[in-house]
């Protein structure tokens, strides 16, 4: 390891890394862990995640965090860049016996410096209800496991409700609860409510109103994440049956949906407009998914394994005011009406309370300052078992993209960083590929070598520039996949074939095309940054945060935010 530090290896973790922002560095004094900063070497598969809330007091560090590690669950003030963590002073610190903690939610509607709710999930299927501040509130629902058994892969307050959350489980079901309610003192009886393609709704048969309100069957397989849209109206759903479904949540249709290039679909993220979603998964690759045209319109390869989290973030994007929830005289507008005021109330009515009430945020400021109101241009970022972060760039020379384009060129345009940074950031598989492109080709035109150093350092968007080989080292791949392999060879596994087939429909479709039909992004930053897969990301205004398994959350200060002293070498990560 010393040896290849000092040649600055391509695997050598990262402490800070270059964009044209500038420099992100790593604040050490700013790392969240354990108090005695001991990595965690348990055996649990319970993943770290971390959860912010603001809690508006005058104390100049109004947010908290909270994280969880191993059977442990820590709930800390977040100083973020400015000041250093003082972890031995936890607010609160709780550790589970015969449980782990898989994920957590804080309920923003009710936050206050005196109190906040915290939902945490676990992996024996049990929700907990707490109040890290006051200490005094603590609720448990399914707690003889008559709901469910299975863990609990996510959960989530509904937006702009102050009671009802969403629990999502690895036996592929979702459960609406409300938190003044109590659970049934019996495994549970369910009623058809309503049934569409790959999905069925069920209420609770109970003479009072108990919890679960409502059970959501969404596929095959465990669901892995589910997360709300901008407007609060839609909800899209990945699982490991590998698709992306997202749901009117109001009128509970389903309104689009995706299929992976193949394997289970681990994350999902909604564009801050709420006009594209982005996923990860078990292909190792992140694609993104329009909204409103309900295709596929790129899809990202840097990744060596799965791809664990995506987020976008909204201080670098650049973008319309415009709500991509809101279809100004749209059929989906006309739909969403129609549905919602014929629907009439449910037996269980609590669930049309908190929905009708509920806000649509707005989008977030850009962070740079520097941009061209006119283009359009998101950034979003993943993390993968692979232990690198991924930086990406969505600009409009991919969304403008006509249907069915091969990847046969190079695009460059003047939202891109510089050429020679993308090709360090690229696998070594791929260097050779693009350090030996020559003289770059515009609208059929090779540009003058004065031109070539000005914009082909803008360079980030590959189209193709991939050999042969690597093509077919991604067919093969996706052939050793159960969903890839022919209905002849599977049939001998006695396994259903139905879904299979269905899949294999897809495939050269907008819901899943072939890797040669649409744009493939290559990563703007593409970094080692931790010894463990990574579990965690969010993107804040004065920071980038990730968590690794070892049970350490990191924080990335962002250009401008703190003063460099000293810059290290580029051989450190830049």
């Amino acid at each position: 390891m010393a040896a290849q530090s000092e040649g600055g290896g391509k695997d050598d973790i990262k402490s800070q890394f270059g964009t044209r922002e500038g420099i992100y560095k790593q604040m050490h004094l700013s790392e969240y862990s354990r108090p005695t900063r001991a990595a965690y070497n348990g055996q649990a598969n319970a993943p770290v995640k971390v959860s912010f809330i603001n809690v508006n007091d005058a104390s100049g560090y109004p947010d908290r965090i909270c994280f969880n590690v191993g059977r442990e669950l820590y709930f800390y003030i977040y100083k973020g860049v400015r000041k250093a963590a003082d972890l031995t002073k936890p607010i609160d610190k709780r550790i589970y016996k015969g449980t782990f903690p898989t994920c957590h939610d804080f309920n923003h509607q009710s936050a206050s410096c005196e109190s906040v709710l915290l939902l945490v999930g676990f992996t024996a299927g049990q929700v907990q209800l707490i109040d890290p501040i006051k200490q005094e509130i603590s609720k448990l629902y399914n707690e003889e496991r008559l709901i469910d058994k299975s863990k609990v892969t996510c959960i989530k307050w509904i937006p702009g409700s102050r009671n009802q959350f969403l629990v999502s489980h690895a036996s592929g079901q979702i459960y609406v609860y409300n938190e003044e309610l109590p659970c049934c003192g019996a495994p549970p009886h369910y009623q058809p409510f309503k049934q569409g393609d790959g999905y069925s709704i069920y209420t609770c048969k109970t003479k009072s109103t108990r919890n679960p309100l409502y059970r959501w069957l969404v596929g095959q397989g465990a669901i892995n994440e589910f997360a709300f849209s901008p407007c609060s109206r839609f909800l899209a759903v990945v699982g490991q049956d590998g698709y992306l479904r997202v749901f009117n949540y109001d009128s509970m249709d389903l309104v689009g949906s995706m299929k992976s290039y193949f394997g289970g679909l681990l994350c999902v993220c909604w564009s801050p407009d709420g006009k594209y979603l982005v996923t990860g998964g078990e292909d190792d690759l992140v694609t993104v998914w329009s909204f409103h045209e309900k295709k596929v319109i790129c899809r990202g390869e840097g990744h060596r394994s799965w791809v664990n989290v995506v987020a976008f973030d909204p201080y670098t994007s650049n973008f319309s005011d415009t709500e991509g929830c809101d279809f100004s005289g749209s059929d989906e507008e006309f739909h969403y009406g129609t549905l919602h005021n014929h629907e009439g109330k449910s037996e269980n009515s609590v669930h049309e309370t908190s929905v009708l009430n509920r806000s649509r945020t707005g989008s977030n400021k850009s962070f740079s300052d520097t941009r061209t109101t006119n283009f359009t241009s998101y950034r979003f970022g993943s993390v993968g078992q692979d232990t690198f972060l991924c930086l990406w760039d969505l600009t409009e020379d991919v969304l403008k993209q006509p249907v069915g384009r091969t990847r046969t060129s190079t695009i460059i345009g003047p939202n891109a960083f510089n050429y020679m940074s993308r090709c360090n950031s690229l696998p070594n598989s791929q260097k050779s590929n693009s350090l030996n492109t020559q003289v770059p080709v515009v609208d059929g035109n090779s540009l003058p070598n004065a031109s070539v150093n000005i914009t082909a350092k803008f360079a980030t968007l590959s189209l193709g520039d991939r050999k042969d080989k690597d093509h077919e080292k991604k067919e093969h791949k996706r052939n050793l996949s159960l969903a890839g392999r022919s209905s002849e060879k599977v049939s001998i596994l006695k396994t259903s074939v139905r879904p299979i087939d269905e899949s294999l429909k897809l495939l050269g479709t907008p819901a899943c095309p072939r890797l040669d039909e649409i744009p493939m992004l290559e990563p703007l930053i593409f970094k080692k940054i931790a010894h463990e897969r990574l579990t965690a990301l969010v993107f804040r205004e004065e920071c980038i945060v990730t968590a690794c398994q070892e049970g350490f959350v990191y924080t990335w200060a962002r250009p401008g935010k703190v003063l460099f002293t000293k810059i290290e070498s580029c051989n450190d990560g830049c």
